[in-house]
């Protein structure tokens, strides 16, 4: 796999007035399912945000799920089996990972997963400091 998106990236793809909107649609139209994946929890986290934003008029659901649609359309979803999942927590509670990080080492899971060559986030220096092994492949769009 090519490249792996992080939530932040298709949230900021499918909101026109986000500070990062351009460069996320310009890479996100041009992914594929052949060479680009998320996590499928990455699905829930997308919709969670895009139908809470405080915007007005707030974005109906139906257009969020338009928006979900298009990323299973385009994005090789990927799922970590019970054995990678609850290895992924272990690592994590020996490297001292608390809070919200346990998210981004799932994530990291599903990256290496699939053998992501480059993980493309707007959280960059968060991720750099979770995903040491993975470091050099992660970068803003």
């Amino acid at each position: 796999m090519r490249e792996f998106f992080d939530a932040s990236v298709l949230i900021a793809a499918f909101w026109a007035k986000h500070v990062n909107h351009e460069a996320s649609i310009r890479l996100v139209a041009s992914a594929n399912k052949r060479s680009s994946a998320c996590g499928l929890h990455s699905v829930a986290e997308v919709y969670a945000t895009m139908s809470a934003l405080p915007v007005q008029p707030m974005i109906p659901t139906e257009q969020v799920l338009l928006f979900v649609e298009e990323i299973r359309t385009r994005l090789t979803l990927v799922s970590l089996e019970e054995i990678e999942f609850f290895e992924t927590v272990q690592k994590a509670a020996q490297q001292g990972l608390t809070s919200g990080k346990i998210y981004d080492a799932l994530l990291f899971r599903c990256a290496a997963k699939c053998k992501a060559q480059t993980i493309y986030t707007w959280n960059l220096k968060n991720f750099q400091a979770v995903a040491t092994d993975l470091a050099d492949r992660i970068r803003n769009p």
